[in-house]
């Protein structure tokens, strides 16, 4: 294979291959980042430019080394833009923590599995409606429900002609 220009636009076959995921994956990132934009030729066939590429380097390592949830990959790339993300995956930048991220806490996909529940625990209790008719209530509701009806069956005929 003949190695391309470090200028040259990638197809997504190229592109995923380069970052180590799957072309679906790539098709997904487009769907929740916007920022992500490869050029589309006949047919819908993707290029990515070399920046493009770079963005999803930045956004790659976010997810799977930094630990990122895709909203907060959103999260940053809204609040220090496209070119910190870029910079990221360039090496360039040192990603900051993720807010909430605990000194001493297990890496992400690292932490031990909660225990299981036992079914020993009472089955809660069936939410009851917060506020309730009095019967007097209830029954004038009704009532005004009937005349209602009542109503209707007279006025349908006269509406139809």
């Amino acid at each position: 294979m003949v190695e391309k220009s470090p200028d040259a636009f990638r197809t997504i076959s190229e592109a995923a291959q380069e970052l180590e995921v799957p072309q679906h994956v790539l098709r997904f990132w487009e769907t929740r980042f916007s920022q992500i934009k490869p050029m589309k030729r006949a047919g819908g066939r993707r290029f990515y430019r070399p920046a493009d590429v770079e963005l999803l380097k930045g956004v790659r390592s976010l997810l799977y080394k930094e630990g990122y949830t895709i909203r907060g990959v959103q999260n940053i790339l809204k609040e220090e833009g496209v070119a910190y993300v870029a910079g990221v995956g360039r090496g360039e930048i040192v990603p900051r923590k993720r807010d909430g991220a605990l000194e001493g806490a297990p890496p992400p996909g690292r932490a031990k599995p909660a225990p299981r529940v036992g079914k020993s625990l009472p089955a809660p209790e069936p939410a009851r409606p917060a506020n309730r008719l009095s019967d007097n209530h209830a029954e004038s509701l009704r009532a005004a429900l009937r005349e209602l009806g009542e109503a209707r069956k007279l006025l349908d005929p006269a509406l139809s002609r």
